[in-house]
């Protein structure tokens, strides 16, 4: 069927349609992994935003029911070049666009994706529209107009859980923390149960008192989609967990644990999106290979007006020199903007859970005293 992507700049791309018939807004983005099209879908970090795949052919190897972060689709739409229904790989029950359907998710295929991209990277992130029913470029300008975009709003609440529960509740688990549900991947609460650790996943509304009442070994700060500065309530929260407990923030928790502390986050021009980017150490030296999908980082100018509260830098991205990871030693908190449990290839960054067990005996240790 005819599909029509249309940005706010006016731009337009036509090509067919896939997934289902209709009309879809969201932030236009892209994304430079070359697999993993199924847990980029089901990110609930991609909430309210229509995915750009840079690589050319999609859909053949399918969709399975165990490469997922979250139990739907959550992008808004997907843009491909050339699509696949037809699929092999042995894990495979399905292929893509049977998914997108089941799903209700308009995309679009047979477009230049290159141009694009090259197009986002110039103007950076915007507004679209990915419609097969109307092709008035007129009414597609009046419906972008309507939506309201990512900035200022809290739409973590639409993706977040609605009641506690517990992800594998091991035996013989030496630690117990509590996650902070902002829209948590599934492969970070494997990533702790594969290191010993019970996780009881909490809503994102959840008090200070009520994570305090369990009294965990420590607490995680999750992934999320949007805009940090707008999640005031889940700042109050954080603020009054620090010192109080071992904190560990990923991507938005990163984010989130910043401006807890008295930071502050801007929007990226076109966010960094896909499983390909180069992350500096700053304290061994090496380089990492990282997953990332984040439109908002930690301004740097910020953390040196922070008052009496000690922080070391410690991870930064080499394409832009954005930062990527900050520790803050006095009062047991640390974060990372990249994601250490997704795998493109290399497990480099794994080792930073294991970074959040020695937060807590360090802790636990200073405790004793």
């Amino acid at each position: 069927m005819k599909a029509v992507l249309f940005l706010e700049d006016g731009k337009t791309f036509d090509g067919k349609g896939f997934g289902i018939s209709g009309e879809t807004t969201g932030e236009v983005v892209f994304n430079t992994s070359m697999t993993g099209y199924q847990e980029i879908l089901t990110d609930p970090s991609y909430h309210e935003q229509i995915i750009t795949m840079t690589y050319p052919q999609i859909g053949n190897y399918g969709v399975n029911d165990v490469d997922v972060e979250s139990k739907k689709i959550h992008a808004a739409g997907f843009i491909v070049k050339e699509y696949f229904d037809y699929y092999s790989n042995y894990k495979a029950n399905k292929s893509l666009g049977s998914y997108l359907e089941e799903n209700n998710i308009v995309c679009i295929s047979d477009i230049d994706t290159r141009n694009l991209t090259r197009h986002i990277r110039t103007q950076g992130a915007m507004k679209g529209i990915i419609s097969t029913i109307n092709f008035d470029q007129d009414y597609l300008l009046d419906k972008l107009k309507s939506y309201p975009g990512l900035v200022g709003r809290n739409i973590v609440k639409n993706v977040t859980c609605k009641i506690p529960y517990i992800y594998k509740n091991l035996k013989n688990h030496k630690y117990f923390i509590t996650a902070i549900d902002y829209g948590i991947k599934t492969n970070i609460l494997r990533c702790f149960a594969d290191i010993g650790i019970k996780v009881k996943v909490v809503p994102a509304s959840t008090s200070a008192a009520q994570i305090l009442k369990d009294n965990p070994d420590g607490v995680f700060l999750s992934n999320g989609p949007g805009d940090p500065a707008a999640l005031s309530l889940e700042i109050e929260t954080i603020k009054e967990l620090i010192g109080k407990k071992p904190i560990f923030g990923i991507c938005l928790g990163h984010q989130l644990l910043a401006l807890a502390l008295g930071a502050k986050t801007y929007k990226l021009k076109f966010g960094h999106h896909g499983g390909n980017h180069p992350v500096k150490n700053l304290k061994t030296g090496r380089v990492e290979i990282t997953t990332q999908n984040h439109g908002f980082n930690v301004e740097h100018n910020s953390l040196e007006s922070l008052k009496n509260i000690d922080y070391e830098i410690t991870h930064m991205n080499l394409n832009d020199n954005t930062i990527e990871g900050i520790e803050f030693p006095k009062i047991g908190a640390f974060s990372v903007q990249h994601h250490p449990e997704a795998a493109p290839g290399p497990h480099e960054s794994r080792y930073i859970f294991n970074r959040f067990i020695e937060y807590i005996d360090n802790f636990k240790a200073k405790k004793s005293l």
